[in-house]
């Protein structure tokens, strides 16, 4: 079946999207407005892009008012934010930050998590996450409805036990988002194949 995104409205094509280019990781950005009220808030328009510097990108649409969200306010005047990575046992607490709390009220609070400071900025990270990314601004690109961060990682922050030799991250299970609305993955069931090399290839190696 062939379907134009032209001929379907704006909610049907953000579930085709979403439902297609799966999984996706999850960005739950922590961020400080102007108040120093903490912000946390969970996006999955996220990746990695570059690694020299590097990269991470974000895209935050629009809130149900048609207005910014606070997270996209908040990076905007501070010039900073923090990547935390959520991993299974803190699913319901980034559920949690997901609603639409007033921009007054901290998601941190709410979900029954802590901040713990960062080093190079000044908005917090969450203190019960695996792994943070500090990160600060280097570009904004609107893109229609949605603006895309881009972020330089300044500061890893990663779990004594997630540390293997020479900087190898092992078994570190993140989850990811899945279908729109609400669908989740593991990322605990893996499979490593190493890379065949192009005179491998001619040889029929594998």
């Amino acid at each position: 079946m062939q379907i134009d995104p032209s001929l379907h409205t704006k909610a049907e094509n953000y579930k085709l999207l979403t439902n297609l280019v799966v999984p996706r990781p999850i960005a739950w950005v922590t961020s400080l407005s102007p108040g120093g009220v903490i912000n946390l808030a969970p996006f999955s328009f996220f990746n990695a892009v570059g690694s020299d510097p590097l990269y991470v990108i974000i895209s935050i649409g629009h809130n149900d008012l048609g207005g910014a969200k606070d997270t996209a306010r908040n990076i905007l005047a501070n010039g900073e934010f923090v990547v935390n990575l959520v991993t299974e046992e803190l699913f319901d607490a980034m559920n949690i930050s997901a609603a639409d709390f007033p921009a007054e009220m901290s998601e941190l609070a709410a979900a029954n998590l802590h901040g713990a400071p960062s080093v190079r900025i000044r908005a917090p990270r969450v203190a019960e996450a695996q792994a943070s990314l500090e990160c600060t601004l280097f570009k904004t690109q609107a893109l229609g409805a949605n603006t895309l961060f881009i972020g330089e990682v300044v500061m890893f922050h990663v779990a004594d036990h997630l540390l293997g030799p020479r900087l190898r991250i092992e078994n570190f299970a993140p989850i990811g988002r899945l279908g729109s609305p609400s669908v989740y993955c593991r990322t605990s069931d893996r499979f490593d194949v190493a890379r065949i090399t192009y005179a491998q290839w001619q040889k029929g190696g594998s």
